[in-house]
């Protein structure tokens, strides 16, 4: 991807037309990629988390004039984690662009979350130094949409829900097993059980540690409000 027409499609599912596509294709590039002629965008990525926060924060205190706090930080970590942004380079089809080293491609690089995540974020600050934060701004807001309204079902901490249920009655905080790993190491598929000191067990599975242990998590959550 080295030229404007190669890049429109994307510009037009981001809503921005580049004044300097250098950027553009900058914020498309990982490491794997690099070369001394070509950058990657780690440092792009850097600046757009920031550009993130403020404008999502920004739009959470003016959402909702009574919420503390209290109420406002986990609605922000939930808008803002690395999970979200990668949900919506997928929405935006970020990863047919991205721009990586064969053996990273040949992985599945292109549905990797932590490489999607990390291009949304980097999109955002190209963005920004093409034309200014209100643009910026206003493209974030686009991109987030509806689940800054509806941030409250994002925020669900499955995890947290559950050891909360246990310490009001009264158990034993909830345990998560590793069951089994499986895959090649550049892309495992672990297995988790969690489980309560009643007996009451449930698995998932997942490329990571923490994201098999939250979706058992909230496997087991939903047993136990049926």
């Amino acid at each position: 991807m080295n030229n404007k027409t190669e890049t429109s499609g994307l510009e037009q599912r981001l809503g921005h037309q580049f004044a300097d596509i250098s950027l553009l294709n900058q914020a498309l590039t990982h490491a794997s990629l690099t070369t001394t002629q070509k950058s990657d965008n780690q440092r792009l990525e850097f600046l757009g988390d920031r550009i993130l926060g403020l404008v999502i924060a920004e739009a959470l205190f003016l959402d909702d004039p009574e919420a503390n706090e209290g109420r406002l930080a986990p609605r922000l970590n939930a808008l803002v984690r690395k999970e979200t942004c990668a949900e919506i380079a997928v929405e935006l089809q970020i990863g047919d662009a991205l721009r990586m080293g064969r053996s990273e491609m040949q992985s599945g690089g292109r549905r990797k979350m932590a490489l999607l995540g990390d291009a949304m974020e980097a999109i955002i600050a190209a963005i920004y130094l093409d034309a200014g934060f209100e643009v910026a701004r206003a493209a974030v807001l686009r991109f987030w949409g509806q689940r800054i309204s509806q941030v409250d079902a994002f925020s669900f901490d499955p995890k947290s829900a559950l050891q909360e249920w246990a310490q009001g009655r009264g158990l034993q905080p909830p345990t998560y097993v590793e069951i089994s790993r499986k895959g090649p190491d550049h892309n495992p598929v672990f297995v988790i059980e969690a489980g309560l000191s009643t007996g009451i067990r449930a698995r998932a599975e997942a490329n990571s540690k923490k994201s098999a242990q939250v979706l058992a998590a909230q496997a087991l959550f939903n047993m136990l409000e049926k």
